[in-house]
Parts: structure tokens; C-alpha cells; sequence
């Protein structure tokens, strides 16, 4: 417990520094939970895992990890930052995978909307693992909720389009896709015309960037970032956008929700760390832990 978690200043705890005051925090989020999660774990000798969670804002907050020793002691294993999203970001399949360090997982979701796959941290672990062990998994018929810290970023003014490029973006977006889709499949023609596509693009970019910005030319990004698979470079649309207040620290925060490659999300950020301000149809350019919450049939 000794590091502070890069990500905690994005729901308003960016004065914590000492070691003291994250166990004073964590202890907290203990004793007054709102929900508690718990179950036990076959593959660890019916280990009873438990989660703590405790929001400090609308939807936000901190989970603390770890489980229930034989006299009903609780044994912490780490905590980390949330944003419960809100919407469903992906009806595609989701695999699921241990953390090599810790008893926490990431999730993968192959979205052809987006170009890339999709890694992040699963918020709602207990579920997972309660299907596991009944051999319950895959389950059919999941959704994908998806939200996203950031720590650092920027509004920027958007593209001007008319009505007319706007169908046509949405229909090449729908065509791109479906093409992405054959190609998945084997489908030779659809991967021949997505590479000429490609080189056209590269092309035309190449030859515009010599007189113009490059944020003029790209609309929207969602890239890998760093060594961490689930951190990205994100540059989206702002669909909607509100400010709450850290209910413990009093520090602003802003709540918004992105439209980035096709792909619609949550994303929070401390107010002192964002510049600019964000405005419905302005865009977001900022670097984001991504979450997800796999949403099950009847939960």
C-alpha cells in the first residue's frame, strides 16, 4: 500500500501523498462500504474473496480487494479507482484473463468498430469468477460497459461537417466495418480493399499534413499507449458532459461521455488536470486507464 495509484487524482484524490493517508483511505472504504461483494474461489481452496466499494462522486469511487481468513479476518490484497459506466459500449465476445501479480483480471473484446483489441481492467470480477465456478463460462448474450480514467488531457474545438459529410462518414464507417468483418472471416477481396483503402488514406494524409494540423485531418483516435496493454491515447467527441464534486476532498471532476472510433464510453478526469473546457460537440484528447463491467443476463 505504500504507492499511490496514478489514477486516484482522476475522481478527485490528487492531494493524497503519504502512505498514512491511503491506509486512513482504505480503512475507510472498509468500514463504510456501500456495497460489498463476496465469493469464494475453487481454485484456492474455497478461499472467500471479498471486494469493498464506496463511491465518492455519482458512479465513482474506490474498490478495496482481498479475502476472508479462517477466523473471519479481512486480508487486503489492493484497492483501485473506479467509474461505473453507464450504456452498453460492445455486444461483441469477451475473454477474460488472471493479472499474473494479483487476484484482479483483464478483459479482451475484439470490436471491429475500433481497429484494435480492446484490453481493459474488469470492475466486476466477483461476478466473473461466480460463473466460473458453477463452469458456467463462456455466457452468451454479455454486454460490454466500458469507462475510462484519464490523468492528463485537452479539449479541442471539432472538425466543422455538414449534414451531407456526416451521412457520408456514417456510411463509410458501416461499409469499413463490414469489410473488417469479411476479413475476419478470410474473405480475400474484403482484405485486399481494406489495404488499397488504407494506402489512399495514407496517401491523402501524407499530402494534406504539409499545410495542415494534423487534428484537422484526424477526427477521432483511440491508440495504445505505453507498455500497459489496457492505457490509451484517446481522441473523441463529447456526447455529454457534467462536473461533480469528490463528496470526501471537495475536488471538481468532470464526468463525460465520448464517442471515439464508433466506440461510446465514460471518462472522468480532475478538473485541475484538464485544459480547456469541455462542451457537448468539442473534443477530448487525453491518455485513459480503460475499465469494464461484463453485464450478465439477470444481473
Amino acid at each position: 500500500m505504500k504507492f499511490l495509484h496514478r489514477f486516484l487524482r482522476s475522481i478527485g484524490f490528487s492531494r493524497l501523498t503519504s502512505t498514512k493517508e491511503i491506509q486512513a483511505l482504505v480503512k475507510d472504504v472498509i468500514l463504510h462500504a456501500d456495497s460489498r461483494n463476496y465469493t469464494t474461489d475453487r481454485e484456492k481452496e474455497d478461499t472467500v474473496l471479498v471486494e469493498f466499494c464506496r463511491n465518492f462522486a455519482d458512479n465513482m469511487g474506490i474498490a478495496v480487494c482481498g479475502e476472508m481468513d479462517d477466523e473471519d479476518h479481512f486480508i487486503y490484497y489492493y484497492f483501485y479507482p473506479y467509474l461505473r459506466g453507464s450504456g452498453i459500449s460492445s455486444m461483441e465476445d469477451i475473454s477474460i484473463e488472471r493479472h499474473a501479480a494479483t487476484e484482479s483480471y483483464a478483459g479482451v473484446c475484439d470490436d471491429v468498430k475500433v481497429g484494435v483489441t480492446l484490453i481493459f481492467y474488469l470492475q466486476n470480477m466477483i461476478s466473473y469468477i461466480k460463473y466460473r465456478n458453477r463452469d458456467a463460462l463462456p455466457v452468451k448474450g454479455t454486454s460490454l460497459t466500458l469507462s475510462a480514467l484519464a490523468d492528463q488531457g485537452s479539449i479541442m474545438m471539432p472538425i466543422r461537417k455538414s449534414e451531407k459529410q456526416k451521412r457520408k462518414i456514417q456510411r463509410s464507417s458501416i461499409t469499413r466495418s463490414q469489410l473488417i468483418e469479411a476479413a475476419r472471416r478470410g474473405d480475400e477481396d474484403a482484405i485486399e480493399s481494406l489495404t488499397l483503402e488504407d494506402m489512399d488514406t495514407y496517401t491523402a494524409i501524407s499530402r494534406k499534413i504539409q499545410q495542415e494540423d494534423v487534428f484537422s485531418l484526424v477526427d477521432t483516435y483511440f491508440m495504445p499507449y505505453g507498455v500497459e496493454c489496457d492505457q490509451y491515447s484517446i481522441l473523441g467527441e463529447i456526447q455529454e458532459c457534467r462536473s461533480v464534486n469528490n463528496r470526501l476532498t471537495g475536488e471538481k471532476i468532470w464526468l463525460m461521455t465520448v464517442e471515439c472510433n464508433d466506440l461510446t464510453f465514460d471518462v472522468c478526469i480532475n478538473g485541475a488536470d484538464l485544459f480547456g473546457e469541455p462542451v457537448v460537440g468539442r473534443r477530448f484528447k487525453g491518455v485513459v486507464w480503460l475499465q469494464g463491467a461484463v453485464n450478465y443476463p439477470g444481473e
